[in-house]
């Protein structure tokens, strides 16, 4: 079993910025990746990065690129999402999960964290 607990969410205005972060504890696994997923009310979850634990694979969602950054520390079992340059349209409840990355890109994972709001003024 793998617990994550999401940190860091709030409210912030537009063109701020926030850092996310998820604590991984238990049985991770090396094979796997931890992604940062969004929902909004009314639309569908969606992956906006991942990041590998044993590799420096990192997948970005093309509306993120260039304003997110995912990072980890091993050592920590932590992954963080670093949000720049937030827009309206950012605000959703994230969340992180870990599985294949095949999975994660596939809207499914096994284990997910609470989630933590982000609210993005205008």
């Amino acid at each position: 079993q793998v617990q994550l607990v999401e940190s860091g969410g709030g409210l912030v205005q537009a063109g701020g910025s926030l850092r996310l972060s998820c604590a991984a504890s238990g049985r991770t696994s090396s094979s796997y990746a931890v992604g940062w997923f969004r929902q909004a009310p009314g639309k569908e979850r969606e992956l906006v990065a991942a990041i590998f634990w044993t590799n420096v694979s990192i997948y970005y969602a093309g509306a993120v690129k260039g304003r997110f950054t995912i990072s980890k520390d091993n050592a920590k079992n932590t992954v963080h999402l670093q949000m720049n340059s937030l827009k309206p349209e950012d605000a959703a409840v994230y969340y992180c999960a870990s599985d294949l990355f095949g999975e994660l890109k596939r809207g499914r994972s096994h284990f997910w964290g609470q989630g933590t709001q982000v609210t993005v003024s205008s």
